[in-house]
């Protein structure tokens, strides 16, 4: 996994609850090193879920909601140092149309052993669009989390459903609704 998911996350958890329940989550980890991260390293996703967990632990937030909450944030990154990935003249449908085909394949380029998830629109229309999630690292509350970044960023008022196509969540059906 990326560094930049690890190195943003610390910054995230700083932002939204302090140092001291950053260096505790750190420490409560088990990292195997001890939360040194580099945003352009490759980690194990182990490590990711270890911080995950134990965030979860010391606010009592559940793990879906950390990662939902996360991915939205994380979008809001990626649009500030990335922002050739994000033009304004284009609708949400559209960019997420273009992750697995322009976005992923520019990041592969950049980083050949990155892992990305698989992100494939199954119906498309100007009011509705419904895609499938696909990762074995089974991340699909982040995904939905990167996927509410997207429509703040888009500013357009969407609604997201999300259907199990996979037991354990390595398969995910996202459904977005124009409202309004």
């Amino acid at each position: 996994m990326k560094g930049i998911v690890f190195t943003e996350f610390i910054e995230y958890v700083e932002d939204k609850h302090g140092f001291d329940v950053t260096q505790n989550m750190i420490d409560g980890s088990g990292l195997s090193n001890e939360g040194v991260f580099t945003s352009v390293g490759t980690y194990d996703a182990s490590e990711f879920v270890s911080m995950v967990t134990k965030l979860s632990e010391l606010t009592n937030n559940n793990i879906s909601s950390i990662l939902n909450d996360y991915g939205k944030y994380l979008f809001k990154i990626f649009s500030k140092l990335y922002p050739h990935f994000f033009p304004s003249n284009i609708t949400i449908f559209d960019f997420i149309s273009k992750i697995d085909s322009y976005i992923h394949v520019e990041v592969k380029k950049l980083y050949p052993d990155a892992e990305l998830p698989k992100m494939t629109t199954l119906e498309k229309n100007e009011n509705m669009m419904i895609m499938k999630y696909s990762s074995a690292r089974k991340f699909s509350d982040f995904a939905h989390g990167l996927l509410l970044g997207a429509v703040d960023f888009f500013n357009e008022n969407i609604e997201i459903q999300s259907e199990l196509i996979s037991n354990d969540g390595s398969e995910v059906k996202f459904t977005l609704i124009k409202k309004g």
